[in-house]
């Protein structure tokens, strides 16, 4: 079993920072991929970011690229995003995900274990 806590979400203004922490516990990740997922009011959840824990490589939605990132420390099995130059559109309810593969899949039905989710709110 995969344990992850997520932490760091709030009230924010428009172009305002924030940065987001997934807490993992359970099974060793040296074979997992993680990944940041968010869901908005009334919407399906959409993909955000994703990394490989052992090569750092990474992926992102159009729709962050250049504003947030995705990164990971090893030695304390915690995954982040930070995400700079929040707009109103990235409010949403974000959640941590981990897969039992090396995949870097924007699909939330391609991970295996998720977080309780964490509020974010841009405001205008």
């Amino acid at each position: 079993q995969v344990q992850l806590v997520e932490s760091g979400g709030g009230l924010v203004q428009a172009g305002g920072s924030l940065r987001l922490s997934c807490a993992a516990s359970g099974r060793t990740f040296s074979s997992y991929a993680m990944g940041w997922f968010r869901q908005a009011p009334g919407k399906g959840r959409e993909f955000v970011a994703a990394i490989r824990w052992i090569i750092g490589s990474t992926r992102y939605a159009d729709s962050v690229k250049g504003r947030f990132t995705i990164s990971r420390d090893n030695a304390k099995n915690t995954v982040y995003l930070q995400m700079n130059s929040l707009k109103p559109e990235d409010t949403a309810v974000y959640y941590c995900a981990a897969r039992s593969d090396y995949g870097l899949s924007a699909q939330a039905n391609g991970y295996d274990y998720w977080g309780q989710g964490t509020q974010v709110t841009v405001s205008s």
